[in-house]
């Protein structure tokens, strides 16, 4: 049988190196987190097939690592030649898992509830810079307060968080972008485009930071819409300044929800004045986000230089109250975790991560067994007050085994020989 070394496509190894970065980002993250209140819970890593296949996910259903039944029942449904072989899935984000958490959980848990997850997602994606088939996400959410405080609440965590990491290498500017669901559907209906269009419609418009107009315009009447409606929509984009009222006066008021214009000075304001410094918010009516489930203010965070969001989230109202069987309004926010360690990755001379700073005790195959009683006691002595230190073989080219163990931050070495 051969054996393949590499890992599989779009998942990577972890090395000692890559770990203490990992550990040190997710220590400022739960710190952080904590100090607003919020509290860590955990889900499965897969979910029901029919939960996964909700269409709630936007693009990501497409990218579903399935499970397939197993025994009998996978023997049935191959006999059957229809239907879905798989009953289960990997999870493609942590906000679907959340809220059948919640729908379970909620008697148990207080209002409004304050999460915070962490854990490996899953989508069968093409890797990229900062992106893999199998990552780790951070999101926080609020659950139950249907008021803009948690918009508010969530935009300052985040921003704090990030702030923090970042200003180790240096980089102190960012920028909150925030728009509204609703504003973005009102707008393409007064273009005049029929109320089932608007998910195929904005799932075009977000690709507007890597087409451009052109190309959107273009794949707009490849789906077969009318070339007018599609110029008419886009032109509210291109005469766009980043303005609420702006943007808004080729809506006709009907269209609007009562109150958004306002509800998005509000969260603009209200996150504003609690932001770190070097950190701007805005208006920007370009914001699309991806995933079907958000019902109205949605955000994201960039930093300048680099061609990729670092986090981003939104309101979703409707999603838990699909499993819970009552009206529970949610807001989120997912951290791009790995493109943040890969950030900071390529500037780990500025970082100053702790390591091991520990002994290590090399013993020679030729040491007596009394002498390697007195090194077991030593380092069982430094164990016990709270130090550490390994035991390990001398190799015969102990240089190397020494430079090795000092990369990994042990700073102490005891070798013993033997006779």
């Amino acid at each position: 049988m051969k054996f393949i070394k590499t890992p599989v496509k779009g998942m990577c190894d972890m090395l000692p190196s890559d770990m203490r970065l990992r550990e040190h980002v997710l220590s400022m993250i739960k710190k952080t987190y904590s100090a607003y209140g919020f509290m860590q819970i955990e889900t499965p890593v897969m979910e029901h097939i029919e939960n996964l296949s909700s269409n709630q996910g936007g693009e990501n259903e497409k990218l579903i690592f399935k499970v397939m039944k197993r025994g009998a029942e996978l023997s049935r449904a191959i006999e059957a030649g229809k239907g879905e072989y798989a009953d289960n899935g990997l999870r493609y984000d942590l906000t679907l898992p959340l809220s059948r958490f919640y729908a379970n959980n909620k008697e148990q848990l207080p209002m409004p509830f304050k999460a915070l997850q962490i854990g490996n997602v899953w989508r069968a994606d093409n890797p990229q810079k900062g992106r893999f088939r199998q990552f780790t996400q951070c999101d926080i959410d609020i659950l139950g307060d249907e008021t803009d405080l948690a918009e508010i609440e969530l935009i300052s965590a985040t921003s704090r968080m990030l702030s923090d990491i970042f200003a180790q290498i240096g980089i102190s500017e960012f920028t909150v972008h925030v728009g509204d669901r609703r504003i973005l559907k009102a707008a393409a209906v007064a273009a005049g485009f029929k109320e089932e269009d608007l998910g195929q419609v904005l799932i075009s418009l977000d690709k507007l930071d890597k087409i451009g107009v052109d190309g959107i315009l273009a794949e707009l009447k490849e789906n077969g819409f009318d070339e007018d409606v599609a110029k008419k929509y886009l032109s509210m984009y291109e005469k766009n300044d980043n303005s609420v009222e702006s943007f808004c006066e080729g809506i006709p008021s009907e269209l609007l929800p009562e109150n958004v214009k306002q509800e998005m000075h509000e969260i603009i304001e209200g996150a504003g004045a609690m932001l770190p410094d070097g950190v701007s918010i805005m208006f920007d009516p370009c914001l699309v986000r991806g995933m079907g489930y958000y019902t109205g203010p949605i955000f994201e965070v960039t930093i300048d230089g680099y061609g990729f969001a670092i986090a981003g989230g939104g309101r979703y109202d409707e999603m838990i109250g699909k499993f819970a069987g009552m009206p529970v309004p949610a807001c989120g926010f997912s951290i791009g975790f790995e493109r943040i360690v890969t950030i900071l990755k390529d500037n780990l001379d500025k970082l100053n991560i702790e390591k091991t700073n520990g002994t290590a005790f090399l013993i020679d195959k030729k040491v007596s067994a009394a002498e390697r009683l007195k090194v077991f006691e030593k380092a069982a002595s430094i164990r016990a007050a709270g130090g550490c230190a390994t035991i390990l073989p001398m190799k015969k080219n102990v240089k190397r085994q020494v430079e090795l163990l000092e990369n990994e931050g042990y700073t102490e070495f005891e070798k013993v020989y033997g006779d």
